[in-house]
């Protein structure tokens, strides 16, 4: 249920909204963040209204996870009581979902429940590795460290996603304007050019066959035209699901400049959720198991739960890695070296994490590069759109002369 406050400044007058997805009007006040110089009127938007609030709003992501987790840590590192640090991060966050959460964890914790039980009901913004996290923070006493190291992880995060996306929007918007092209010449030009070669019954290449079909496709249903458009919307709401499937996956490792990235960018997860985790003091076996579970790649994924089963039968975390090496890739013997390193020396924990910094600062180099890693993607798709283009059209026009002085 969606929550609107209007909010007054007694003394200046103004007004401003506040949006918190929440279920009584209390619990919208408490993620309002509402002063004492302050007045408020809620109201409760449904129906089409709420949709549009919905689509319009700021989402939950990465940014408002960082803030929320940075200016916890901040608050509970100076000693200040976690119900009063989650209400000062309610003017931080900016998304109603993660305004109306503070709310419900504000409301849980005061009838008596643990941090962690509380936020381990919104598995979407708390995914596993992280509430993993949160609840070895608390069993340490270390709670502020963690949400501090939580909120560098998301702020990297969220600086290479924004990269991505940024990288993306160029194809993205080549492949929209290919689509709207072809559905254009599709009711204009390939019809009156299908008349034309029909009409000296030529033999056409399958290019122009396939151009043929589809205008007569669109010429006869019309509302078919839609569904490219539908497709794509479909098609990129839905990355995350594509993206996880296994063949997805081994795609991308293979295409020359993003496989790089992508391996960098799970490796970096892999490690420093194994590196946060094992600094909170959770038993190795454990803390493998739960950077598996967080490992969004599956390379990633079997990599730290064989780790696991090896670590479960009494072998060392360097002969665990020497035997699957495989996962590795390229880096396989460089990480199996620093490892052993590790082992000798006692520092699993700090080798652990200076794993992950070289990691996210390759991936920090990487990303910020983006633009021209995905160029020559860029000009592929583009080029195969053109030329397929060209072929259908302009192919028969080669054999159209033979065909006109045969006639003659």
């Amino acid at each position: 249920m969606l929550k609107k406050v209007k909010i007054t400044n007694v003394h200046t007058g103004k007004s401003s909204e506040a949006l918190v997805e929440t279920d009584t009007d209390e619990k919208a006040l408490i993620g309002a963040g509402v002063a004492t110089n302050e007045t408020t009127a809620i109201s409760t938007i449904t129906g089409v209204d709420e949709k549009l609030h919905r689509l319009t709003s700021p989402k939950p992501g990465t940014d408002d996870s960082a803030a929320f987790f940075s200016g916890l840590g901040r608050c509970l590192e100076r000693n200040i009581s976690l119900t009063k640090s989650l209400l000062l991060q309610t003017n931080r966050v900016k998304s109603a979902v993660y305004k109306g959460m503070i709310a419900e964890v504000v409301h849980a914790i005061s009838v008596g429940e643990k941090f962690s039980d509380a936020i381990s009901k919104y598995p979407k913004l708390f995914p596993d590795d992280m509430l993993s996290l949160i609840i070895a923070g608390e069993e340490a006493g270390q709670l502020a460290r963690v949400c501090k190291r939580i909120a560098v992880s998301q702020k990297k995060s969220s600086k290479v996603i924004k990269k991505l996306k940024g990288g993306l929007i160029y194809p993205a918007v080549v492949i929209v304007l290919g689509v709207v092209v072809v559905i254009v010449m599709s009711f204009t030009l390939v019809p009156a050019m299908a008349k034309l070669f029909t009409a000296f019954k030529s033999d056409l290449p399958l290019g122009t066959k396939i151009l043929i079909a589809l205008s007569d496709l669109f010429i006869h249903k019309p509302y078919l035209a839609i569904l490219p458009f539908v497709g794509l919307y479909f098609f990129f709401s839905n990355w995350g699901k594509i993206s996880s499937l296994r063949p997805v996956q081994d795609l991308f490792l293979k295409l020359p400049a993003i496989g790089v990235l992508v391996r960098k960018s799970a490796a970096a997860t892999g490690f420093r959720t194994l590196s946060m985790l094992t600094e909170s003091n959770v038993r190795l076996s454990n803390a493998l198991d739960i950077t598996a579970q967080a490992s969004w790649h599956y390379h990633y994924k079997e990599l730290f739960v064989r780790l696991r089963e090896h670590i479960g039968v009494g072998r060392t975390l360097h002969e665990a890695f020497l035997m699957e090496a495989h996962w590795l890739g390229p880096d396989a013997r460089n990480l199996c070296g620093l490892i052993e390193l590790a082992s000798e020396t006692g520092s699993g924990t700090e080798m652990l994490a200076e794993i992950a910094d070289d990691y996210e600062e390759e991936l920090d180099n990487l990303a910020a590069t983006l633009d021209k890693m995905i160029e020559p993607l860029t000009m592929l798709i583009l080029g195969i759109m053109v030329g397929f283009l060209i072929y259908a059209i302009y192919g028969p026009m080669f054999s159209l002369g033979d065909v006109i002085l045969k006639k003659k």
